[in-house]
């Protein structure tokens, strides 16, 4: 069975840490740690004091100041492997860690994860291909010398940049090296450690590179698993689950993500807050109950950018260049089909295909397979139809040359009916009002990727309020912009309730209106 090594580098709390330590180390593994040097040393000696004792615990035994972006986080990673090396040579895997990381399975659950793969699990993407580095500097961090920190010595670092650059002293990349970026938080099998190390001394080129190399802890270990092992060895993936807001900064958990953390697919997670005492307290009882049955439904990613994303929605400033005097056409009428329910809205459209002469085009703006004729391009992927979004539809006019067109948009796309119910033509719409059951949020939720089969029901339960929340909050924000032309179709409502709001909608008699109206199903899930 595996034996981890757990790599833990860390600066404050000792307290915390001593109790992390403790905790990991209970159930039968290692742990080594570097303490920064730049913390008090009364710190240090309380931990030395508590974990002395513990066989299952050593300590790097050179500490060395530590910076963000510095060599030095890889230089102290270094020595906490070596400490373990020696210390531990029943380990089967070294485990990257920090002190807000906390484990969110159990450790039978890890162990048995890590015995079932013989492999290296790391991020390692091709540092220039990849999309991985998402703005700011990426040539730059390799090409030109590092040798201070960027924000404690600011000013310092960027001149250095500058006079390197203006004096042309670019360097190479070692010519037998892929250079790889990905998470610092890794764990790799012993033998991937010891080539490493072994490496290490062996190339004193590719030290004194990555030394002096800007953030080298996302790409050192990365580079060298790429460089030493079999790629069919390597999952390129981290067992650590973090999130990273809009502005790149960690996000923090606290006691309420108990419940969403153990369903990641990950071993463990960083960033737990130090106020969140129950948290912690959960997660080490969990670590240490045995064997637990966990449902996996990984949905927390897409979790967190629906639930952030729902307070940042506005209004945009002015309008955008390609829609400056790029009207629809003054003679023409748009008719829009607005339903959160995308199957109601397609069985309403294909009746009017077919009791009238009108042209009927389903989800053109939400679903990238809504059929579509080629319109020179303009048609290729949901980003560039919303941002050419009147040339798309002058140029549908055009195509099926009609002056009358009916489309189906989803309530959530405020900005849409914002600009077409603001051209020179004449728009109307048609909400379709219906009722969601939880059964229906609960499968919306899986398809959109916020739940999943494994899903425990109490997430379900304290998801479906702010899901339903967000689809009335949709529904309120297209009311008050008291558009003209704006009928509503309720599901409640009878036949005869439906005749006229369909009639004055497509500007249909009353039996053609009726036609539509007696629709089969329409409403059905």
């Amino acid at each position: 069975m595996s034996k981890i090594a757990f790599i833990l580098l860390c600066h404050k709390d000792p307290s915390a840490i001593i109790k992390q330590a403790q905790g990991l180390t209970a159930a039968g593994d290692y742990i080594s740690i570097h303490f920064d040097a730049r913390a008090r040393p009364e710190e240090y000696r309380q931990l030395r004091d508590a974990l002395d004792e513990n066989p299952n615990i050593t300590f790097a035994q050179k500490r060395i100041k530590c910076g963000w972006g510095e060599w030095s986080l890889v230089q102290a990673s270094l020595n906490a492997i070596e400490s373990a090396m020696q210390a531990f040579p029943r380990a089967t895997h070294f485990y990257m860690l920090s002190g807000d990381c906390m484990p969110i399975k159990s450790a039978h659950y890890i162990h048995r994860f890590l015995d079932q793969d013989d492999c290296d699990y790391i991020e390692s993407f091709d540092y220039f291909e990849s999309n991985w580095i998402k703005t700011g500097w990426k040539e730059e961090r390799l090409i030109y010398r590092h040798w201070v920190n960027e924000r404690t010595q600011k000013w310092l670092f960027y001149t250095m940049f500058k006079v390197q650059r203006q004096l042309g002293l670019k360097r190479s990349i070692p010519q037998d090296l892929q250079v790889q970026i990905g998470s610092q938080w890794w764990c790799l099998r012993r033998q991937t450690i010891e080539q490493i190390l072994e490496f290490s001394s062996a190339r004193k080129d590719v030290m004194r590179f990555f030394k002096t190399t800007w953030i080298p802890d996302e790409t050192f270990f990365q580079t060298l698993v790429r460089h030493l092992v079999p790629e069919r060895e390597i999952r390129a993936r981290t067992l650590t689950f973090l999130l990273f807001t809009d502005y790149g900064m960690p996000v923090v958990f606290y006691n309420d993500h108990y419940d969403m953390l153990i369903c990641q697919d990950y071993l463990f997670a960083h960033k737990i807050s130090p106020e969140a005492t129950h948290l912690k307290a959960r997660l080490s009882a969990l670590f240490s109950a045995g064997s637990f049955q966990f449902k996996v439904s990984n949905e927390g990613r897409n979790l967190f950018q629906f639930l952030t994303g729902r307070g940042r929605i506005g209004r945009r400033f002015g309008t955008r260049f390609w829609e400056t005097e790029c009207s629809l056409g003054r003679d023409r009428e748009l008719m829009i089909l607005v339903c959160k329910k995308w199957h109601v809205a397609k069985r309403l459209a294909e009746r009017i295909r077919r009791v009238t002469d009108l042209t009927a085009i389903d989800y053109l703006f939400n679903e990238e397979n809504t059929p579509m004729h080629d319109l020179g391009g303009l048609q290729l992927g949901l980003g560039k139809r919303t941002r050419h979004r009147r040339a798309l539809l002058r140029m549908l006019f055009d195509y099926y040359d009609t002056n009358r067109l009916v489309l189906c948009i989803d309530t959530g796309n405020l900005d849409l009916f914002q600009d077409f119910c603001g051209d020179r033509a004449l728009t109307r719409l048609l909400e379709i009002e219906c009722t969601f059951t939880d059964e229906y949020l609960i499968g919306h939720a899986m398809r959109v990727g916020l739940a999943g089969p494994q899903t425990p029901p109490e997430t379900l339960n304290r998801l479906l309020p702010t899901i339903r929340n967000d689809m009335a909050h949709e529904s309120d924000r297209l009311h008050d912009q008291e558009f003209a032309n704006h009928y509503r179709l309720r599901q409640d409502s009878t036949i005869e309730e439906r005749i006229e709001p369909i009639a004055k909608f497509l500007s249909l008699p009353e039996d053609k209106a009726r036609e539509i109206a007696e629709t089969d199903y329409l409403f059905a899930d």
